[in-house]
């Protein structure tokens, strides 16, 4: 009889559906940094979840996935994972290290997360230690719009003045620096893809070495082109972060809008060298 039951029990556990994972995490490409940010998202999220790497398949149809795992978060690392899972509609998407969050001006209430860029007081605040005042930035109004007029009205605050030029195709670099030449004191990069590109970049450094300006940018690997200091985000903590949002949402229920937060832990970096021969220069 004991035997007979045991032989119920299991036919009956393999007719239900399995249970599906907490979490369904898309991931954009087996790049460093997105390994990191899910070492701290799964030092804080214990949840289960599955994990699903884009760049493995020619294809992924996300939303039939969604459909039949049936999770109850998406975790979109990487601007590809987001753009896969902006069709979403059945459960909250919850973003990370996605330059694209920042761009998105109307988007659905169940799409948020966390900013690829330092809040703007964390920049304001390396300005204001720096000694400048005159803080000059190319920018695309259709894509860091946004986040400038943060800066604007935090900048008034602080005393500083931006000096801005809007940028609508990367061949303009060089006629909006030729605007702003005497103007400011220190030329300020946002990970802004109209304005930044490859090509560029030389034509940043060559005016901050020919104006005395430093360059401040969002990427410590700029510096050895010739940037002066960087803010660049925590890879491990901004997991952690995700983490923590992860675990109050799937507590707390869904929520009305998932909301779009600044990263919380910043790295300065510096490049000494080039300092110094600004430094020099004056």
């Amino acid at each position: 009889m004991r035997i007979l039951i045991l032989c119920i029990a299991f036919t009956l556990s393999n007719l239900l559906p399995a249970r599906a994972a907490d979490v369904l995490i898309l991931q954009s490409s087996r790049s460093h940094c997105y390994t990191e940010a899910l070492r701290g998202f799964h030092a804080g999220c214990k949840g289960t979840d599955q994990t699903v790497v884009l760049s493995d398949f020619a294809e992924v149809d996300v939303d039939r996935m969604v459909k039949e795992e049936r999770p109850r978060l998406v975790l979109a690392v990487g601007d590809r994972a987001l753009e896969a899972a902006r069709r979403i509609r059945e459960v909250p998407v919850l973003a990370l290290l996605a330059l694209s969050l920042n761009f998105q001006k109307h988007a659905p209430d169940n799409i948020g997360g966390i900013s690829m860029v330092a809040a703007p007081e964390q920049y304001l605040k390396l300005f204001s230690s720096m000694g400048v005042n005159k803080i000059g930035v190319l920018y695309d109004p259709a894509k860091t719009g946004r986040y400038l007029k943060r800066v604007e009205h935090l900048s008034k605050q602080r005393g500083l003045d931006l000096v801005t030029e809007s940028v609508a195709s990367p061949r303009e670099i060089q006629a909006k620096l030729d605007k702003i030449k005497g103007r400011v004191d220190v030329l300020w990069m946002l990970p802004d893809t109209t304005v930044f590109t490859a090509v560029n970049m030389e034509a940043f450094i060559l005016f901050s070495m020919d104006h005395n300006v430093p360059v401040v940018t969002f990427s410590s690997q700029y510096l050895k082109k010739g940037a002066a200091a960087s803010l660049d985000v925590d890879y491990l903590d901004i997991g952690v972060q995700a983490a923590e949002m992860a675990v109050s949402m799937l507590n707390g229920g869904a929520l009305r809008k998932v909301p779009v937060v600044d990263p919380r832990k910043i790295i300065l970096h510096t490049n000494d060298s080039v300092i110094r021969k600004l430094w020099d220069r004056l």
